[in-house]
């Protein structure tokens, strides 16, 4: 049923102008949706991130949304830390400074200033 359709990342946060500020300043999305007064619409690639406001922003503790990055991930990351962005080290995995490595993928984390993981997926290169 659903394996031919388009799917989307949506976040949850308290503070839309906070998150306009994080998600269009410090990450550079597009932002593309402004017509609902609780939630903002970017385009990322050729999909949709959601993000509305909700009283139960914060209280994922799991991946909110995946980025494939491929072997930009060295300079994407130096760009999010020069904007102020702290990463994740997670001690299951092994990692040099803040990018994880697991089989061929090497990985990195951050969060949003509500506490939502966000997720980039490199590649060797």
């Amino acid at each position: 049923m659903l394996k031919n359709k388009n799917s989307s990342a949506i976040v949850a946060v308290k503070d839309l102008d906070r998150a306009r500020a994080f998600y269009s300043d410090v990450l550079g999305l597009n932002l593309a949706d402004t017509s609902n007064e609780d939630m903002l619409g970017y385009r990322t690639g050729n999909t949709w991130l959601t993000v509305y406001k909700s009283d139960f922003a914060g209280t994922n503790q799991a991946n909110a949304v995946s980025w494939d990055v491929g072997v930009e991930l060295d300079d994407i990351v130096a760009g999010l830390k020069a904007k102020g962005v702290t990463f994740e080290q997670y001690d299951a995995l092994p990692h040099e400074g803040d990018i994880h490595t697991c089989g061929a993928l090497r990985l990195a984390w951050f969060k949003d200033p509500d506490g939502n993981i966000l997720h980039l997926v490199g590649s060797m290169g």
